[in-house]
């Protein structure tokens, strides 16, 4: 099922047993992440990139329980299980959401049983971007500029959020929700994704 032991905890690529340095690996080397560590399930590819298309394109939320499950048990061996205050869902813009029926992201979290931690939806998406997908790896970070805030009232000063995604490629969506949240006095920030893309790269 592409599930992965062997991964960089800086930006979730694949590695080999020795490459892994003190804080992060040859291939994120010059790249920067605002989240502070990140978790996986597995890599991009069959059939675990089948299983998440159908999941959220295909409605097939049937498939909810393997994924959730895949996510509850990688997230038990991630090194910042203990640390999480609350799960955050990457937003989807409410036109996009209202379109698909639902955001798989806050589906997921919605399943996971971890007592200490909250599921809180007060990071919002503000304007509809294009599908990261559509633009070029170097169009990524701009096109997501300013597309991300936090309601009024918020409690995330002073805690330690986990986002949770479906897919990473470059990290532009992850990156830009932990600068926001963190700009909001969040302490740390880390990440969970089912699959991570752009192994290669």
């Amino acid at each position: 099922m592409c599930i992965v032991d062997s991964y960089c905890k800086r930006c979730g690529r694949e590695i080999g047993e020795f490459e892994q340095w003190q804080t992060n690996c040859p291939k994120c080397e010059d790249e920067e992440y605002h989240f502070d560590a990140i978790s996986c399930a597995g890599i991009y590819k069959e059939p675990l990139r089948n299983l998440i298309l159908q999941f959220k394109l295909a409605d097939k939320t049937a498939l909810l329980p393997t994924l959730s499950d895949f996510t509850q048990k990688a997230l038990s061996r991630s090194s910042f299980v203990g640390e999480i205050d609350y799960f955050v869902p990457v937003p989807m813009h409410w036109t996009r959401e209202f379109h698909r029926g639902f955001n798989q992201s806050h589906l997921i979290a919605k399943k996971l049983n971890f007592p200490n931690a909250k599921i809180n939806n007060d990071l919002v998406r503000t304007r509809r971007t294009k599908t990261q997908t559509a633009v070029t790896i170097a169009e990524r970070k701009k096109n997501l500029l300013n597309a991300f805030a936090v309601r009024h009232n918020h409690t995330f000063s002073g805690k330690k959020i986990c986002l949770i995604d479906d897919v990473k490629t470059t990290g532009a969506t992850l990156n830009e929700c932990a600068k926001v949240l963190k700009e909001a006095g969040a302490v740390k920030v880390f990440a969970f994704v089912l699959a991570v893309a752009g192994q290669g790269k």
